[in-house]
């Protein structure tokens, strides 16, 4: 029990961060920033608010962006407090494994790898119906087998059916794409990340200044068409509706529909080891990103439903399609080429997190380092695990449907963060005195608030979700017995016998 619960100290990972197989310090408070924005703005806006507010929330989805924005910052403090006492690469992973131990900072570490592969396949496939809407403009269309997943969930029966295509190839295609970008280095996927971003926040300002000139105000009515709450427990719903399929609706199952689209100040602690000066530059990347995109986040939605009433808008593109209904054609071909720039912004920062989670957990032994540790001797990048993690991605996106990958990355998010605002708490009663650049504010109070209202959120999920959780987290731990905690590097230098 011992080893399973074994921390790792402070000092420790302070001392590899100085090591020479480490990434290359080139990121800035602008950079982080706009990293994080970049992860923020995109599928959120252009791809989740249809699916939220057709299936979900209704008119009251700008409510579902407040909730899930308030659980965001409350997460943000505590991982701003951590991101500046240990601004190594691993984000959560890392700061589990100074206040929980090996065990739990496996299972997070797990948790991470399911949330940024699925946010990436979820990016993906919106980005491919977004180009697919795209081209439509001038007449184009892909053959019809290479333009879905072949199987998708309809909230209405609660039942799958088959689409009668073979793939979404569009997003096996821009996965590929994205993963050669980031195998030349974090230099220049940063670079392009910075001017998508500058794009992509110049369109959302149109659809919020031109589209409010298009709202209806009989859309917003009813506001709240399936009520205000929407938690379940395990299948049984506790408040509020639920759907044919048993799963929960209303304001708070909308909150958890989207959480998804905050992840990205997540991604911005990933990238404490590439910032220059991470104490001060990651806790400002972190707050900064999230409450400039949770402004545009209302905004946008208040827009969306004001616009086009929830039931006929287009889950797939709901943006540039709700212009198209109100007679813009024009706006809808400004705002496709603009969603496609931002939704490859989310996918770059995405799948560039991703392979800094592996690096962190195979420098700890507990998965290959041969594989998951390489760094590429020219570029400083972790390529062979980015290789690997957009082939899955790419799959992922290709065969399994939107509703269905939207929902499972809520959940393993919420996990993280709920984790994190924990360790917040442990880390200030074991190490009261270790330095803290940044200080979390009104502890206990505000991570205690974070792990209830992620929890409440992980409760707003469809049954089903759980299970899939539980299945992936016991994969994870079957992987850990049999590998990881014979080859901990932590565990042989304390002496500890596999």
């Amino acid at each position: 029990m011992n080893r399973l619960f074994a921390t790792k100290p402070l000092s420790l990972l302070l001392e590899e961060m100085a090591g020479e197989n480490r990434l290359r310090r080139v990121l800035g408070p602008i950079e982080l920033t706009s990293l994080g924005v970049g992860c923020i703005i995109g599928t959120g806006i252009f791809v989740l608010t249809g699916i939220a507010a057709h299936d979900k929330a209704g008119p009251a989805l700008t409510l579902s962006f407040v909730i899930a924005g308030a659980a965001c910052v409350l997460a943000a403090l505590c991982y701003a407090e951590f991101a500046s006492m240990v601004p190594v690469a691993g984000s959560a992973y890392t700061y589990a494994y100074a206040t929980l131990g090996e065990l739990f900072a496996w299972i997070i570490g797990w948790d991470l790898v399911l949330e940024y592969t699925i946010a990436a396949a979820t990016v993906a496939h919106g980005w491919s119906h977004y180009f697919q809407d795209f081209i439509g403009i001038f007449g184009l269309k892909l053959p019809h087998a290479l333009t879905n997943s072949p199987f998708d969930f309809q909230p209405s029966s609660g039942a799958f059916v088959s689409t009668g295509t073979a793939m979404d190839f569009p997003s096996l295609v821009i996965a590929a794409l994205v993963t050669v970008i980031l195998v030349i280095g974090i230099r220049e996927s940063a670079t392009l990340n910075s001017l998508i971003v500058a794009l992509k926040v110049a369109i959302v300002l149109f659809v919020i200044a031109v589209g409010a000139f298009y709202i209806d105000p009989k859309n917003w009515t009813p506001f709240a068409p399936f009520g205000y709450t929407g938690v379940s427990f395990f299948g049984h719903t506790l408040f509020g509706q639920s759907g044919a399929g048993g799963e929960p609706l209303g304001v708070l199952a909308g909150a958890a529909m989207i959480f998804f689209a905050y992840i990205g100040f997540d991604s911005v602690s990933t990238h404490a080891e590439e910032a220059r000066h991470p104490q001060r530059d990651v806790p400002i990347g972190i707050i900064a990103s999230l409450l400039i995109c949770t402004v545009l986040y209302v905004g946008v939605s208040a827009v969306l439903t004001g616009m086009v009433p929830s039931d006929k808008i287009n889950i797939d593109a709901p943006v540039s399609d709700a212009f198209r209904q109100v007679g813009l054609p024009w706006a809808q071909f400004l705002i496709s080429l603009g969603a496609l720039a931002g939704i490859t912004s989310v996918l770059l920062v995405l799948m560039l997190s991703q392979p800094r989670i592996f690096l962190a957990m195979a420098r700890d032994g507990l998965v290959p380092p041969q594989i998951f540790g390489a760094v590429h001797p020219r570029f400083r990048t972790p390529y062979k695990s980015t290789v690997l993690t957009g082939i899955v991605v790419g799959l992922c996106a290709a065969l399994i449907p939107l509703r269905v990958l939207a929902e499972l990355v809520n959940i393993g998010t919420l996990l993280a963060f709920a984790i994190v605002c924990a360790a917040v708490l442990i880390m200030r009663r074991k190490q009261p005195d270790a330095p803290r650049p940044f200080r979390c504010p009104l502890v206990p109070l505000v991570p205690l608030l974070g792990i209830a209202l992620c929890l409440i959120l992980m409760f707003s999920l469809p049954a089903e979700n759980w299970l899939r959780l539980f299945v992936w987290l016991g994969i994870g731990l079957v992987i850990y017995f049999f590998y990881g905690r014979h080859h901990s590097v932590l565990a042989r230098a304390r002496g500890y016998n596999a």
